[in-house]
């Protein structure tokens, strides 16, 4: 027979486990593609086209700052490193760091002059100093964005320059964001850089939400005719953070009112509420035939819920297991489910399980049970 047993009462924890909300769109945005996520659980906030093929303009720069926070971090590149400027670089048009011909560039100024200036010169001068030339390196990237779960993305090069094969979607952008974050914390500073001056020439940082009081700290703009007006962005707030991509906006103004919109409303409508520290204990189960007459259901990783505020008061945890549990059982079986639900969020099933070994009776104590449960309908 199975068991549901009810968990009532405030459970102390941290941290962190997935939960998708299905459904959760009760804010419009003008974006034609838009997720927002929260960072700690990964748990889906709300979501518009985040699965669309969309192009993803100077939003690349994050692939290919990634590439070189990647080998800062390996070692196989320092930031007083230097790449050389190649005509080809110079010459591209678009957003530029103004790099001249000839010149060795460090790779710190180079990220700056990514990540700040937007510079597609500056792209180009790294992906021919990694890759030898931009569409090698490009290959390298989409490689890359395969590999940490980008698996709608295809690169062609390192800037976003218009290219139709050249695309992504709103989800990939936000996985990248935050694999940048958690990849690379000493790095990820240069995002929330206001401004950076390099030639005698200083520009500001394009993001519009680190100029306001909110928490922004990155990520990054994006726009061509094609794709619309961008921003992969993320805040924190009171030990929270949410990643926000909006991108298709048709003007410089919607893009900065609408991804303020959107990050105001993930921090104001949802909250994170902490289950279980990893190991607890969730319940006894009864033992059939077991040395020991139950057994602790346990849960092995630490459990945080993200869930609509409004929802908080209907949510309701539940465990699920055979009653009784036949011993013998081994310490670290699976032997019980953690159901987790509440409106607006997808029901949640966590596997629990036995924080204890329970040996089997021997023959005489089987039989002992056997004729207590005939005489007396069992001890359960």
């Amino acid at each position: 027979m199975n068991r549901i047993a009810i968990l009532a009462g405030a459970f102390a924890a941290i941290l962190a486990l997935t939960v998708a909300a299905g459904g959760a769109h009760a804010i419009e945005t003008d974006a034609k593609q838009a997720i927002v996520i929260e960072f700690d659980t990964g748990a889906v906030l709300y979501r518009k086209d985040a699965d669309t093929i969309m192009y993803p303009a100077s939003m690349t720069k994050m692939m290919t700052a990634y590439m070189l926070f990647e080998r800062l971090k390996n070692g196989s590149l320092s930031l007083e490193d230097t790449f050389r400027v190649s005509e080809t670089a110079w010459r591209k048009g678009g957003s530029k760091m103004f790099v001249k011909v000839g010149d060795r560039v460090s790779v710190e100024d180079l990220i700056r002059g990514i990540v700040v200036q937007s510079g597609n010169d500056a792209t180009i001068v790294v992906a021919e100093g990694i890759g030898g030339s931009e569409g090698a390196f490009a290959d390298l990237m989409t490689e890359k964005a395969r590999a940490i779960g980008m698996a709608n993305s295809t690169f062609r090069n390192a800037s976003g320059w218009p290219d139709p094969d050249h695309v992504t979607t709103a989800r990939d952008l936000a996985t990248l964001a935050e694999r940048t974050i958690r990849d690379f914390s000493d790095h990820y500073r240069y995002y929330s850089e206001k401004s950076f001056k390099y030639n005698n020439i200083k520009q500001g940082n394009r993001n519009p939400l680190l100029y306001k009081d909110m928490g922004a700290d990155g990520l990054k703009t994006g726009h061509t005719q094609a794709s619309g007006y961008g921003l992969t962005a993320s805040a924190k707030r009171n030990g929270r953070r949410l990643i926000v991509v909006a991108n298709g906006f048709k003007s410089v103004k919607a893009r900065a009112a609408g991804s303020e919109r959107l990050i105001d409303w993930g921090f104001r409508n949802w909250n994170n509420y902490a289950l279980f520290e990893a190991g607890a204990k969730v319940a006894d189960a009864p033992v059939w035939l077991g040395e020991t007459d139950s057994v602790p259901i346990v849960i092995k990783d630490k459990l945080v819920i993200t869930i609509p505020r409004k929802s908080r008061s209907k949510m309701k945890v539940a465990v699920t297991y055979e009653d009784p549990i036949p011993a013998p059982i081994k310490n670290g079986a699976r032997i019980a489910t953690l159901v987790v639900s509440a409106p607006e969020t997808e029901t949640l099933n966590i596997p629990l399980y036995a924080g204890a070994d329970v040996p089997q009776l021997g023959p005489v104590g089987r039989l002992g049970e056997a004729m207590r449960y005939l005489v007396w309908g069992g001890k359960f």
